[in-house]
């Protein structure tokens, strides 16, 4: 028997949702959302450039970064609304390339969008029953066999009721969605989406245009979403939001994730710092960005 010992391999450290040290691309313990080497260009501009991104299951994922940084260009790559040059990225183990954002849905991954997408001459309660999938009457022959569809129609529309409740819209439902808020649209998005029972809720902005009277509703749903086991990540602006809401940050700059980690940790590093401040020299603010200049500002200033 030889005399030689074993090397014994180094622990791996584990913190929360992640492996080893908070780094963009860090390892997650459990991760629901994978992408690699996703690269997207419009003419000489690359708008994402995303060598390796993993999405804690289970958590609140805030994507953040300043305007043009390739958010929303990324939420429509994963989520089969474009398409991109290279690259590769799969939802719970299953590939999402080449497939059509219909099907994406059907898996189990649903989106909102910044500007919402409610269909306004239909009615509330028809805008949540087109949220419900696997639907019998959609196919030809059983639509006109009533008796195959009509519990399973009965069973939608007492899922949408009861949805509509919990967003304060059931007063709404015979109203058309055009007749809404914007703040209102928002919620129906977000209940809608439900419809699907869905594993993972991607949210664009989620909180823009929305009248503050309606801002913690809508942050009470999203901490909601996390309650009923569903992954939530989000594209949002407001830092002090993503501070009270965020189980992790993804911070994006000129279409690269430039850093990841807790909120806490996120607000105070520099290359967050440098892409909301450092990427303004120089230049003419618009107000957005002034906004949310100041907001990192003062964030920066709270935490030390």
């Amino acid at each position: 028997m030889s005399s030689e010992t074993t090397p014994t391999s180094k622990p791996v450290k584990t913190t929360g949702l992640h492996v080893g040290e908070p780094a963009p691309g860090v390892q997650k313990v459990d991760p629901i959302l994978i992408a690699d080497g996703v690269k997207r260009t419009f003419g000489g501009l690359t708008a994402v450039d995303v060598d390796h991104v993993e999405i804690p299951r289970g958590a609140i994922t805030a994507l953040i970064g300043p305007n043009g940084a390739g958010k929303t260009t990324f939420f429509n790559l994963l989520t089969g609304f474009d398409k991109p040059d290279e690259g590769k990225w799969e939802f719970d183990g299953r590939s999402l390339a080449h497939v059509p954002a219909y099907r994406v849905a059907r898996m189990g991954l649903i989106r909102t969008f910044q500007l919402t997408k409610a269909l306004g001459l239909l009615t509330v309660m028809d805008n949540m029953k087109l949220g419900a999938k696997g639907q019998s009457g959609e196919n030809l022959f059983r639509s006109i066999l009533p008796f195959i569809w009509r519990k399973q129609e009965e069973e939608i529309d007492a899922k949408a009721i009861e949805l509509l409740g919990r967003f304060k819209l059931d007063a709404k439902k015979e109203d058309y969605a055009a007749s809404l808020s914007g703040g209102q649209r928002k919620l129906l998005e977000m209940a809608r989406a439900l419809m699907s029972d869905p594993t993972l809720v991607m949210l664009d902005e989620p909180m823009a245009g929305v009248n503050p009277a309606l801002t913690q509703s809508l942050l009470d749903h999203i901490l909601d979403l996390k309650s009923q086991g569903m992954t939530v990540l989000f594209v949002e602006h407001d830092m002090h939001m993503v501070r009270h809401i965020a189980d992790w940050v993804i911070v994006m700059a000129e279409g690269k994730i430039v850093a990841e980690g807790d909120p806490h940790n996120v607000m105070q590093d520099q290359a967050v710092i440098d892409a909301y401040l450092g990427a303004h020299h120089d230049t003419d603010l618009g107000a957005t960005d002034t906004d949310h200049v100041e907001a990192m500002k003062e964030l920066i200033d709270d935490e030390q």
